[in-house]
């Protein structure tokens, strides 16, 4: 079983969602627009929030508190996924030996 698997699960409507991270839900789908996440879709295409996703977004408030914009925003957490990847296989190489 991946690690956090469960935390991927898209469970929170669009209004949970926005209420548990304390921004609008405009702001929601401003984000996915923009490529910063991408959450669930139930098959009739309700958007679904997993806890993963919900991090993503208290992530993007607290750079735009620190004054990213949205697109300075994108780099950081496409480089942030990067890092995270590039630790794992670091990780994995390193047991390897």
């Amino acid at each position: 079983m991946e690690p956090n698997t469960g935390r991927r699960t898209a469970v929170y409507a669009i209004s949970v969602a926005a209420e548990l991270v304390g921004t609008g839900q405009q702001n929601l789908r401003l984000y996915e627009r923009k490529g910063l996440l991408e959450p669930g879709r139930t098959t009739g295409g309700t958007r679904r929030y997993s806890e993963q996703d919900l991090d993503t977004l208290r992530r993007i408030s607290a750079l735009l508190q620190d004054g990213l914009n949205l697109a300075g925003i994108r780099v950081v957490l496409q480089l942030e996924a990067v890092n995270r990847r590039l630790e794992g296989e670091l990780a994995a190489a390193r047991t390897r030996r």
